[in-house]
C-alpha cells in the first residue's frame, strides 16, 4: 500500500510538468509561427527546430519550417520537411500542394502533377491547387491538358479572372487568338481593376498586330499600377513597334526609375540610344547591361560598336576580342576589329583580321563551309527573347521568354516582393535597432522625445515603421542581450528600463508573449514613464495583428494560446504616451490608426491632422488621413492628402489616387 502511495504521489507531481512541457512547445510554436507571418524565415526556422527536437512526431513543425525554407528558396529542403509532414499526417492537402510547387521549381514535374492532383482529392474546390495544376500543364507545354484544368477550375469558380487568363496564355501557345482575346475579355469584365488584366489583354492586342489597343491597355494597366516595370516595359515595345520611339524611351526611362537594374529595359534604352545616335548614353546602358550579365555577347558587341563610334579603339577592340572568343566563325566581329585595329594604329593586327576573312571567303567557295552569316541568319522580327544566342541578332529589341509555368500560387503569406499592392493603412511606428535602409530622404523618423530617451541608453533606438527580419547575426545579438537583461533583472527585480529593454529584445525575436509579461511589469513598477506605454502599445498591437494567423490557412487544427486583446488597451496606453508627451507626434499617429481600426475615422482624422500640424512633411501622416478622408467621403480633400503623400515618397498613393478615380468610390 505504501508503495502503491508513492507511485500515485510520484505521478501527481510528474502531470503538472508533463503539462507545462506541453504548454511550452505550444508557446515556442506560436512564436514561430509569428515570425513566419511577419516574414523572418530565418529566425522562424530556429524555432521550428526546437518544437521538432522536442516533439519529432508532430507533422506542422515540419510543415511550417518546409515553408519558411520554400520562401528562402531552398525547395530541395523544403520538399524534404513537407515529405516528413506528409509521413506523420498523410492527409493535409496543404503539404501535397506545397511540395507539389516545390519539385516544380527544381523541374520534377511528374512528381510536382502526383501532388497536385493528391492535394486536389482532398480538397477539390480550392482555386490555387487547380491553378498550380493548369501552370504545371503549361510549364510542360502540353496545351490541351491546361485547358482541360482550366475548364475544370471554370466550373466552380466561374468569376475566376485568374483562370480566364491562364486560359488566354494557353490559347494564344495553341495559336487560337481570337479565343485568348475572348478570354482576356472575360477576364477584365470580372476584375475591371486590377492591372494584370490589363497587361494580359495587351499581350494579346500585341500578338494580333492591334497595336494601338494594346496601348491602351497598359495605359490603363500603367493608371492602376504605375510602380510595376512590367508595364512601362511592355507599352514602350508597343509605341517601338508604332515608330513612337519618344515614347518608348520615356517607358524605359520610367521602368528603370522602378527597377534600375531591369535587364530588358537597360538593353532595349541601350538599342533606342544607339538608334538615334545617343552613343555615350548608350554605352551607360551597355555597361549596366553587363554588370548584370557578364556573359551577355550581344550586349558587348553592341558596346563594342559604340566604343569605336566615340573614339575608345582599345576598348572596341577588345570587346570584338571577347565576342570572337565566344563566336570564333562571326565574320563580321572580325571585320569590326581589323577596322578599329585600323583606326588604333595596329596594322599588323587589322591584316591579321584582314587575312582570316580572306581564308575564310575562300573556304566558304572551295570547300562548301557554312558561313556564320548563313548559320546564323538574322530574323525579320523586331525582337528576339532574352534566351536567344543568335549573335546575328545583337541589333534586335529584347522581350522576355515565357515565364508563366513558375507562376504558382499559395495561400500562405510570403514574398511581399511578389504580391499586388493592397489598400491598406501606413503601420504603426515601433521602437527598434532594426530598420529598411530607404533611398528616398525620411521626414518621420526623428522626434524630440526619442532623442531625449536615447541620452540615457547605450545602444540608441529608432522609430520605424517597416520593420525587417533580422539577419543570422542580429538573432543572435538578441538572444545575448536577452541573458545579460535577465541576469541583470534577477539582482534587480523592480528595474522598469532593464524590463523594458529585454522586452524590446523578445519582441524582436517575436516572443511576443514573454514581451508583453515583461512590459507589463515594467509598468506596474509604478511612475511608468512615457516610453514604457509606447513599447506596450505597439507590442499589444502586434498580438492582435497575430490573431490573424489563424484565417491565413491552417495546416490542421490551431490551439489558440494568444490571449483575447482589445483595440481599446492599445489606445489607452496611446492616451497614457500622450498626457507625459502631448507633441509626440509618432503616438498621435498610431492613436489615429488605432481609431481607423475601430471604424472611428473622425477621430482617426483629428490625431493624423495634429500630427500633420507638428510634422507637415510626415507622409504616412498624409497617406492615412487621405484614406481615412475618402473612407468618410471626402474625396476631394482625401486625394489632396494623398496626392501629398506621394510626392513625400509613398508612390503606392497615386495608385490609389488613380483605382478611386475610376471606380468613383
Amino acid at each position: 500500500m505504501r508503495a502503491l502511495k508513492a507511485i500515485i504521489l510520484y505521478c501527481l507531481l510528474c502531470v503538472p510538468a508533463l503539462c507545462n512541457a506541453q504548454l511550452n512547445t505550444v508557446r515556442v510554436m506560436e512564436i514561430g509561427r509569428n515570425a513566419l507571418y511577419f516574414e523572418d524565415y530565418v529566425l522562424s526556422i530556429q524555432y521550428f527546430n526546437k518544437v521538432i527536437d522536442a516533439k519529432p512526431f508532430l507533422h506542422e513543425p515540419y510543415f511550417y519550417r518546409g515553408l519558411a525554407k520554400f520562401y528562402l528558396d531552398d525547395f530541395v529542403g523544403a520538399s524534404e520537411d513537407f515529405t516528413t509532414a506528409i509521413a506523420k499526417n498523410p492527409y493535409v492537402a496543404q503539404c501535397y500542394q506545397l511540395r507539389g510547387m516545390c519539385l516544380a521549381r527544381i523541374d520534377s514535374l511528374a512528381l510536382a502533377e502526383k501532388d497536385f492532383r493528391t492535394a486536389i482529392k482532398y480538397d477539390p474546390q480550392n482555386p490555387n491547387l487547380w491553378q498550380n495544376l493548369g501552370v504545371l500543364a503549361i510549364q510542360e507545354e502540353d496545351w490541351q491538358k491546361a485547358s482541360n484544368v482550366v475548364d475544370s477550375l471554370l466550373l466552380f469558380s466561374p468569376r475566376n479572372s485568374g483562370a480566364y487568363l491562364m486560359r488566354a496564355q494557353v490559347s494564344l501557345n495553341s495559336g487560337d487568338t481570337l479565343l485568348a482575346l475572348e478570354m482576356a475579355e472575360k477576364a477584365v469584365m470580372h476584375d475591371k481593376f486590377s492591372a494584370d488584366v490589363y497587361d494580359a489583354r495587351a499581350i494579346v492586342h500585341y500578338e494580333m498586330g492591334s497595336y494601338e489597343a494594346a496601348e491602351k491597355d497598359l495605359d490603363r494597366a500603367v493608371e492602376l499600377m504605375p510602380a510595376r516595370s512590367g508595364s512601362y516595359i511592355n507599352r514602350a515595345l508597343v509605341r517601338y513597334y508604332r515608330n513612337n520611339l519618344r515614347g518608348a524611351m520615356e517607358d524605359y526611362d520610367m521602368a528603370l526609375y522602378v527597377e534600375p537594374g531591369n535587364f530588358l529595359a537597360l538593353y532595349n534604352r541601350g538599342l533606342l540610344r544607339m538608334t538615334v545616335g545617343d552613343d555615350n548614353l548608350a554605352i551607360e546602358d551597355f555597361d549596366k547591361v553587363l554588370e548584370i550579365d557578364p556573359d551577355n555577347t550581344m550586349a558587348r558587341f553592341n558596346r563594342a560598336l559604340l566604343r569605336e563610334n566615340v573614339g575608345d579603339y582599345r576598348g572596341a577592340i577588345s570587346d570584338y576580342s571577347d565576342v570572337i572568343e565566344s563566336y570564333p566563325n562571326f565574320e563580321q566581329a572580325y571585320s569590326c576589329r581589323a577596322s578599329a585595329r585600323r583606326k588604333a594604329g595596329d596594322a599588323k593586327g587589322a591584316e591579321a583580321d584582314e587575312k582570316w576573312l580572306f581564308k575564310r571567303q575562300l573556304d566558304i567557295y572551295n570547300n562548301g563551309i557554312e558561313s556564320v552569316s548563313e548559320e546564323y541568319s538574322a530574323e525579320n522580327d523586331k525582337t528576339r527573347k532574352r534566351s536567344d544566342e543568335n549573335v546575328r541578332n545583337y541589333n534586335t529589341m529584347v522581350v522576355a521568354d515565357n515565364s508563366y509555368g513558375k507562376q504558382y500560387t499559395t495561400e500562405y503569406r510570403g514574398r511581399v516582393q511578389d504580391r499586388n499592392v493592397f489598400v491598406e493603412l501606413e503601420p504603426f511606428f515601433v521602437l527598434t535597432y532594426y530598420k529598411n535602409e530607404k533611398e528616398l530622404e525620411e521626414s518621420s523618423g526623428y522626434c524630440k522625445q526619442l532623442e531625449e530617451l536615447n541620452a540615457s541608453l547605450s545602444l540608441p533606438l529608432l522609430l520605424a515603421n517597416d520593420e525587417r527580419a533580422l539577419a543570422g547575426n542580429e538573432v543572435e545579438r538578441c538572444f545575448d542581450n536577452i541573458n545579460t537583461l535577465s541576469k541583470r533583472i534577477s539582482e534587480n527585480p523592480e528595474s522598469p528600463r532593464e524590463l523594458m529593454l529585454r522586452s524590446l529584445n523578445h519582441y524582436f525575436v517575436q516572443d511576443l508573449e514573454s514581451a508583453m509579461a515583461d512590459i507589463d511589469r515594467a509598468v506596474a513598477c509604478g511612475d511608468a514613464s512615457w516610453e514604457l506605454f509606447f513599447v506596450r502599445s505597439f507590442i499589444r498591437y502586434k498580438l492582435l495583428e497575430t490573431q490573424q494567423l489563424g484565417k491565413e490557412g491552417s495546416a490542421g487544427p490551431r490551439r489558440d494560446a494568444l490571449p483575447s486583446l482589445d483595440y481599446r488597451l492599445v489606445k489607452g496606453d496611446l492616451d497614457a504616451v500622450l498626457e507625459q508627451q502631448p507633441g509626440f507626434v509618432h503616438a498621435l499617429f498610431n492613436r489615429a490608426n488605432v481609431s481607423a481600426k475601430l471604424n472611428d475615422f473622425k477621430s482617426a482624422i483629428v490625431d493624423y491632422t495634429k500630427a500633420l500640424e507638428a510634422n507637415d512633411r510626415f507622409a504616412e501622416a498624409y497617406f492615412n488621413r487621405g484614406l481615412a478622408r475618402l473612407y468618410t467621403g471626402s474625396a476631394e480633400a482625401g486625394i489632396a492628402d494623398l496626392s501629398k503623400a506621394g510626392e513625400l515618397g509613398i508612390f503606392q498613393a497615386y495608385n490609389v489616387i488613380k483605382r478611386f478615380q475610376y471606380s468613383g468610390k
